[in-house]
């Protein structure tokens, strides 16, 4: 178990460089995104990214010479992680980019911490700080008034309630996927591997859904299309989640979750030059209050794990 005095400085190299890679990454992804919607149904653009995904972080399990056999409660819990992170998850994002700006639906992702620590306090028993619960309300307050700022400015028609929705759904199915990976299974598989064997139970459950809702599969032919998943595949999964998990081990799980800050910024920034997001004082108001809601609840995490 990490200590605050043991655990590296986030000014080190080591940390630092995989720290900013994977917020610019993460946080370009949520734009990526806006371009495998709409001609495509969501289930079979998620289908396509983790089908690529999935033999590429097997891979990388092998390159680690991590071992692939999980035992029967390793991949009960790599099926349940792959129907909430890889399929739940993700095919809500999809759904919610629909109807919100690529920025909102990261901010609002953001929020994660707050069901995080609900679910951990319910299964895992673990305290909620009041500093915690200061800084989650006044974030929540932020989003509220970047949400109000959309409904104003959308179009006669938009669906920015539904966006909402899906953009929630999203969120709890990730939390529970966060939450589930603490137990006592999870510690006890390698992580590569268990994120390896998820993808693939995601991609069969991202078919069997693409099936039922949107009927056979849909395979474009546009080369942008496929640029863009690949980038998801393989930079936006395969490369960030295990730097992710490996900044977790070495600064704790409090430090790390300031990723999603950074996140967020460029998701915004992204959103601001790319999709010509338009700003108002009630929308400044709002991202300020949001960001500053989430760095005082992460403050108040304890970077132990």
């Amino acid at each position: 178990m990490s200590t605050h005095t043991d655990s590296p400085s986030m000014l080190r190299p080591a940390v630092a460089l995989p720290f900013l890679l994977v917020a610019l990454i993460w946080g370009s992804t949520w734009w990526v995104i806006t371009g495998q919607i709409g001609d495509v149904p969501a289930s079979w653009s998620v289908t396509w990214r983790f089908a690529l995904a999935t033999p590429a972080m097997f891979v990388v399990a092998m390159a680690m010479r991590k071992p692939l056999s999980l035992g029967r409660s390793g991949h009960g819990l790599a099926f349940l992680v792959g129907l909430t992170q890889f399929c739940g998850n993700y095919n809500f994002v999809y759904r919610a980019e629909l109807h919100l700006t690529s920025g909102i639906v990261a901010l609002m992702i953001a929020l994660l911490l707050v069901p995080n620590a609900v679910l951990a306090r319910l299964l895992l028993k673990q305290p909620i700080q009041p500093r915690f619960a200061l800084g989650s309300t006044i974030a929540i307050l932020g989003i509220g008034l970047l949400l109000l700022h959309e409904s104003r400015v959308a179009p006669a028609g938009g669906k920015v309630v539904l966006g909402v929705a899906f953009a929630l759904i999203a969120m709890l199915c990730a939390s529970i996927s966060n939450v589930i990976q603490a137990n006592e299974v999870g510690r006890r598989v390698p992580m590569v591997s268990l994120l390896a064997w998820s993808m693939l139970y995601g991609t069969l459950c991202n078919a069997a859904l693409g099936l039922v809702t949107s009927g056979p599969p849909v395979l474009p032919t546009s080369a942008a299309y496929w640029l863009g998943t690949a980038y998801l595949a393989i930079f936006g999964s395969v490369v960030t989640f295990p730097l992710y998990y490996n900044l977790i081990r070495q600064l704790g799980a409090g430090r790390a979750a300031y990723n999603g800050v950074v996140v967020v910024v460029v998701a915004m920034v992204i959103s601001t030059l790319v999709e010509g997001y338009r700003w108002s004082p009630l929308a400044i108001g709002g991202a300020l209050l949001a960001m500053a809601g989430l760095v005082v609840a992460l403050s108040a995490r304890k970077p132990s794990t």
